[in-house]
Parts: C-alpha cells; sequence; structure tokens
C-alpha cells in the first residue's frame, strides 16, 4: 500500500503525537474554580481550559492569531459537481489578495492575520473518478508545505479553504473513512442537479479505488486535494509547537477525519469555527468529536468563520487570565 519513506513520515508524526502537559490543565482548572465556583462562564470557562492545555501557557493568550487559507483546484471538477467554474477559486483568492472578501474585514476587526496560499490552482489534482488526485510523493511534499503555515509565531492557527470540487473530493474522503450509505456524505445542494452529479462522482470514485482506502492517509491522497493534503500538515505541525487549531469548513473538518482515523488523538487540539448547518458536515464533525467555537452557522468561505470565533476566544482567554474572585468570596 506505501511505496515512499516520505508519506511514512506523517503516518508516524500522526501516530505519536505528543500530549498535553497535566501541570498546565490542571492549574487552569484550579484557578478557573476559584473565579468563577458557580461555573457562570460555561463554554467560555471550558474554552479557556481548553487553550491552555492545548496552548500550553497558564494563563492562556490570544495575541498573535493567524488564518490560513489553502487554495486549490479539483479534477472532478469537470464533471459539473459544484455550480461555480474552476476560474471561482483564482477569482476569490483574488479577492482575498485584494482586501475585499468578509474573510478580510472579519480577520481587521479581531486582528487576525491572514496567509492564503495557492496550491498550484492552474494544475488541478487529478480526477477522483478515474484515478488518484495526488501521487504519494506530491502528497508528502503538499503535506510539509503546510506544516509551513505555522510558521513566523502564532498562539492560535485557524485554517480556511478555497477549491471548487473541494465538497465533492471531501465527501468522497468522509465516505472512505466513514462508510455507510453513500448520500450522507453529500453536502446539501440548493441545485439537484449538481447534487447527483456529485454522487455520481463520489459512488464511482469509490468504485475505481476498491480494496485502497482502508488506510486514512492512503484515502486522502487519492480522493482528497492538495489543500486537504497542507490542512493535514498544518495541523500535525500545530500539535508540535503546541498551537491549539479553529478548523473551519467541510475540507478541513474531512482533513481532520483521516487524522483521527489514523490516531484519534491526533486532532485533539482542533475544535471547528461555528456549528455547521449541513447534514454532512455535521455528522463528519460529530463523528471526530469536533466541538464548535460558536453555536451559528455562516455560509462564507475563505475561513470566515474561523477569523469571527477568534473573538470569542480571546474573550475566554482573558476572562481566565484577567478575573478575581468577588469581594468575600473564598
Amino acid at each position: 500500500m506505501t511505496t515512499g519513506i516520505p508519506f511514512d513520515d506523517f503516518r508516524a508524526l500522526a501516530a505519536n503525537v505528543p500530549g498535553f502537559g497535566d501541570d498546565i490543565s490542571t492549574a487552569a482548572r484550579t484557578r478557573l474554580e476559584r473565579v468563577d465556583p458557580d461555573g457562570r462562564l460555561g463554554i467560555l470557562g471550558e474554552t479557556a481550559l481548553w487553550l491552555a492545555t492545548w496552548g500550553g501557557r497558564m494563563p492562556p493568550a490570544v495575541n498573535r492569531p493567524q488564518l490560513a487559507v489553502f487554495a486549490a483546484n479539483h479534477g472532478v471538477a469537470r464533471h459539473g459537481v459544484d455550480a461555480s467554474p474552476v476560474s471561482a477559486t483564482a477569482a476569490l483568492v483574488e479577492h482575498c489578495a485584494a482586501g475585499g472578501a468578509p474573510v478580510n474585514q472579519i480577520c481587521v476587526s479581531n486582528d487576525v492575520g491572514l496567509k492564503v496560499y495557492d496550491l498550484a490552482l492552474d494544475l488541478p489534482t487529478g480526477d477522483i473518478t478515474a484515478g488518484p488526485a495526488l501521487d504519494e510523493r506530491g502528497a508528502a511534499a503538499t503535506m510539509a508545505f503546510g506544516m509551513e503555515a505555522t510558521a513566523g509565531g502564532m498562539d492560535l492557527l485557524c485554517i480556511g479553504s478555497i477549491g471548487v470540487g473541494g465538497s465533492t473530493s471531501s465527501a468522497a474522503v468522509l465516505a472512505a473513512l466513514f462508510g455507510g450509505d453513500v448520500r450522507d456524505w453529500i453536502p446539501a445542494e440548493a441545485d439537484e442537479l449538481v447534487a447527483g452529479r456529485q454522487l455520481s462522482a463520489v459512488n464511482r470514485a469509490l468504485k475505481t479505488h476498491a480494496g485502497r482506502l482502508s488506510d486514512p492517509f492512503e484515502a486522502l491522497r487519492r480522493l482528497g486535494g492538495r489543500e486537504s493534503a497542507a490542512i493535514v500538515g498544518a495541523i500535525l505541525a500545530a500539535r508540535a509547537q503546541k498551537i491549539p487549531v479553529i478548523l473551519d469548513g467541510l475540507t478541513a473538518t474531512a482533513a481532520a477525519a483521516a487524522l483521527h482515523a489514523a490516531n484519534p488523538r491526533s486532532v485533539d487540539h482542533c475544535r471547528l469555527a461555528t456549528a455547521p448547518a449541513d447534514p454532512a458536515h455535521r455528522k463528519a464533525a460529530e463523528r471526530i468529536g469536533l466541538r464548535p467555537v460558536l453555536s451559528v452557522d455562516l455560509d462564507l468561505e475563505a475561513g470566515a468563520g474561523a477569523a469571527l470565533a477568534v473573538g470569542f476566544l480571546k474573550s475566554a482567554a482573558l476572562c481566565l487570565s484577567g478575573m478575581q474572585p468577588l469581594p468575600g468570596s473564598v
């Protein structure tokens, strides 16, 4: 099933992710119980504990959040599986670069750094209905590139994606990982014709790669895209550097699902930005235990939901670090 050492390196990284420091977690919980003995902070307090635990800092802080948006195109798009043309990927990347997209405004309002990574937009992945999306070395190289998203110093990594055909690719990955009725993993589409094409493409892809999808990394490189591979690398690098991760969108969740299948502990430092309304996305997040930061659904692209969640995370961190017990309390 495996043909080269580079890809096996990432399997080893996923299998041996570092745990968290019990001392930090204990200190954070002790302080929370002291400043909020009645538990009135609720999800704010719980989020602050998560930040401290996986950020390896007490008190936790969100001072240098960064949003990485990975953009790629998919060969499967040739089958009309998306309401938008392939050119829409580059158009949105250019829109973000010009500062005109919703994600730009949300990043500014929450003081989030934004980087958009062009993953060979002029070279779509292979058509998954006929063959692998990526070869093993290409997948490994893209994962390694994704790891660079943690460079430069940050205390929170947000991850989003852009890519026409990405939802079909992600649906195929989820269907391969979780099985069951393929229709359960097809994102809801207003256009029934597009939804039918997606279902057909995923079924054909699963048939084409039958017998070679039991390993989650193989499933990802055969059925996923460059953005999926880059997201896997970014998640692993963040774990090694004690950086909590916020994931936004179905593609990010599918990439996390592949890591979870390799080692359920490998995504403990990840949370979903917002609660997905789409049944397929919601089911996938629940299967791997990805909890949302915000209980809202946003139909925005390019990681805008993750950038919005940063404001809540900053508030959670400040509550734990800055609150004091009420006068007269223990």
